[in-house]
């Protein structure tokens, strides 16, 4: 679908970005809609993707969600809406069967297919195949306008527009990282690039491979290696004595609660520093038990059956990554001793994690107009709107990179519905304002 609207139309609000965040802030404004017929949100979303995807290349067979299916796009925020996870199943025939599978974790392919289900319905808010290049106040009669922005937007074809818009939400997604000194080629590999890249190797050329990290990913990837590969020898190297397991305990699970964003942004920084040392190991750098058990057991059988092709290298990490004709060339560097040793790869895979959302790498110039804390970090306020620096009064929002003001949550799925909402709310409180002719006074700023 290409760009729509018109330079002369101007947007309640314009999403940069169309994944499960934004999809969910725009299925809050379209239920917005529902109740106010008479005076709906004048929303677009702009895709950098042809269509709709979520961390394709990591819908790995049989791999499931780490968090409980009622946790979708909606539930949490309204549990009457059409875009719930149950009318999803409901719509494609499969309540009941679900039901029956007595299971609270539905496999990442299925809630795969559920999102593209809800973004299907919203087909006419996004333009995919277009990408934000710039965002700016706009200008009225040769002054400044401070309640607009441009967004200039380019199409597939090249072609560059300009729509005008009051608010824009910036949710363009993490950024993958590799390592200081290594660069991405046909054998060496990032995560989120990992079935495109696999599928385009020949499986018997994959003789020796090894996966770089002690989470979630680096933990599937190795054990889909194994059971892809039955030829293959499987490195894991892993910079601490092992896998750490997921905390999903109740207690600890709580830390994903709507209610504890609250607590994180409001309380002291010695609260929030407890926060990341008591509470880090619900979700970085940690796996499922079951991901664990599996790969010891597939360990233990070798060690039965007296041949071993899945190395875990614990206390490892890599030192230097040389590309050459015939392979790759892996330097590790023991933690424990000091010592080196050497692996020649046919495919080297980093799950090394990804950086948080800076806005300012989008905003250009236009981040001046931002306050930022002590730390250098951006100031938001508590419905995710960057704090203005200036007489400016559009709002510029954040899905991402506010972990350090709202806490574990900013960029993950659990608080999802009700984070879209408030953003909604948000949106909506400061446009009744804008009509009543009222200054926005929304929020507490940090």
């Amino acid at each position: 679908m290409g760009i729509t609207g018109s330079s002369e139309e101007i947007y309640d609000v314009v999403g940069i970005g169309f994944g499960p965040s934004n999809l969910s802030l725009a299925i809050a404004l379209e239920e917005h809609g529902a109740s106010d017929p008479q005076n709906p949100v004048r929303s677009h979303f702009f895709e950098r993707q042809p269509t709709f995807g979520w961390h394709r290349n990591m819908l790995l067979p049989s791999t499931t969600m780490q968090i409980s299916f009622l946790k979708d796009l909606a539930t949490y925020r309204d549990p009457m809406s059409r875009f719930s996870f149950v009318s999803y199943l409901h719509a494609s025939n499969r309540l009941v069967q679900f039901v029956n599978n007595q299971d609270f974790f539905p496999t990442r392919q299925e809630f795969h297919q559920y999102l593209e289900w809800a973004a299907s319905g919203l087909g006419d808010r996004v333009s995919y195949g277009t990408e934000v290049t710039s965002i700016r106040p706009a200008t009225e009669n040769g002054a400044q306008a401070p309640d607009l922005l441009e967004i200039e937007v380019r199409g597939g074809d090249g072609a560059t527009r300009t729509v005008t818009t009051r608010n824009v939400v910036i949710s363009t997604g993490l950024v993958p990282r590799l390592p200081d000194g290594v660069t991405s080629d046909e054998r060496v590999w990032h995560s989120s690039e990992f079935l495109s890249k696999y599928n385009s190797r020949s499986p018997q050329d994959l003789k020796n491979v090894a996966v770089v990290g002690a989470g979630q990913s680096a933990a599937e990837i190795t054990r889909f290696f194994y059971d892809s590969l039955p030829h293959a020898e499987v490195s894991a190297v892993i910079p601490s004595y092992g896998y750490s397991i997921a905390d999903d305990t109740p207690f600890a699970n709580q830390i994903f609660d709507p209610d504890a964003v609250d607590d994180y942004y409001f309380g002291t920084q010695q609260a929030r520093d407890a926060f990341w040392r008591y509470h880090r190991n619900t979700n970085y750098g940690v796996v499922d038990s079951d991901v664990i058990r599996s790969l010891h057991q597939r360990s233990y059988d070798e060690q039965v059956q007296g041949r071993q092709r899945l190395h875990f290298r614990n206390l490892a990490r890599v030192a230097k990554v040389k590309s050459t004709a015939d392979g790759t060339q892996v330097v590790l560097r023991s933690i424990l001793d000091d010592s080196t040793e050497e692996l020649s790869v046919d495919a080297l895979v980093f799950a090394t994690g990804y950086d948080s959302l800076d806005p300012a790498r989008l905003l250009g110039d236009f981040d001046r107009h931002f306050q930022r804390d002590t730390t250098g970090k951006h100031r938001v306020e508590r419905d995710y709107r960057l704090v203005s620096a200036s007489e400016l009064n559009c709002g510029v929002y954040l899905q991402g990179g506010t972990e350090h003001t709202h806490g574990l949550t900013s960029a993950l799925l659990s608080n999802i519905a009700i984070r879209g909402g408030e953003i909604a709310d948000s949106i909506m409180m400061r446009r009744t304002e804008r009509e009543l002719g009222r200054t926005s006074s929304v929020g507490v700023a940090h």
